[in-house]
């Protein structure tokens, strides 16, 4: 039996259409299916039913992935206790939300690659989650703490959002004087039964009785969206304020405040390069609050 079938095995159970764990891989399908197919026969049982939503477990299948994890767990946990002062390397995967993962995290992280050169990171940045209970991600910044799993949670920071338009837009409309006068005007926002996380229900929250005319499942492309003149949106104020032709409308009562929540697998949580990243990452968005 080859390891490095049982790990191929391993990425399929955690991702099961096999072009995308190719694509992880960068390994083609064909390839991995014929080390799943060596392991089956290695094993003499069927690991997996082929189905058109990819791959799925059989009884089979779950009791030797508990048993790899359970040995992956006792490798992490030997290169964890035998870093010692080595220099930390090896590759990390963070998944974050588009719009902090966009602005914030992937031009710092010019600044830790300079202060770790060994270490090298997949930013995973999406308008949603990756899972760290199912490992498509070694850790992910999230905007609920995690109540359930195998994980480490840490408190990044605080952030809050506000209500924006443009100079130009702005301009050629109606002026904004009270709340009710935001009814005359365009609004921007997410597709309200795509919303990855209660905690993006902006307008739930400041204008319940609006829904927004131009939606995106995107922050970055309401951003543009506001940026263009095409009305008005609840952005994340560390997005916003970088753009000098944006103006914030009632800052003083239109304000919403969220966390970032850090969530690390149990099992990697003591990796030096992993602790080195968490702490980046704490102090990079400490300067949200």
């Amino acid at each position: 039996m080859h390891w490095d079938d049982l790990r191929v095995f391993l990425d399929v159970v955690r991702q099961p259409r096999l072009e995308q764990t190719a694509a992880k891989l960068n390994l083609d399908a064909t390839t991995i299916s014929r080390k799943l197919k060596r392991l089956e026969t290695d094993l003499g049982v069927t690991l997996f039913e082929r189905t058109r939503r990819g791959h799925v477990l059989t009884p089979s299948g779950e009791k030797l992935a508990k048993q790899v994890e359970n040995i992956e767990s006792l490798a992490f946990d030997i290169e964890a206790r035998n870093a010692g002062d080595r220099a930390a390397s090896g590759r990390i995967r963070l998944g974050v939300p588009e719009g902090v993962g966009t602005k914030i995290i992937a031009p710092a992280l010019s600044e830790f690659k300079q202060l770790h050169p060994q270490i090298n990171v997949d930013l995973i940045a999406l308008s949603g989650f990756v899972s760290v209970p199912k490992r498509e991600a070694d850790m992910s910044l999230l905007l609920t703490r995690p109540t359930a799993g195998r994980l480490k949670i840490r408190r990044l920071s605080n952030y809050s959002l506000g209500l924006f338009g443009s100079e130009q837009y702005l301009a050629s409309t109606r002026p904004i004087s009270a709340a009710q006068d935001l009814n005359e005007h365009i609004l921007i926002g997410y597709v309200d039964d795509l919303i990855y996380s209660s905690q993006l229900r902006y307008f739930s929250d400041l204008l319940p009785d609006r829904t927004p005319d131009l939606c995106s499942t995107s922050i970055n492309a309401q951003l543009e969206m506001v940026k263009s003149g095409a009305g008005l949106g609840i952005l994340p104020r560390f997005m916003a304020l970088q753009d000098p032709s944006l103006v914030e409308i009632f800052p003083d009562s239109f304000r919403l405040g969220r966390t970032f929540w850090l969530a690390v697998h149990e099992d990697v949580a003591a990796l030096k390069r992993n602790r080195l990243i968490s702490d980046f990452l704490a102090k990079t968005l400490s300067s949200l609050a």
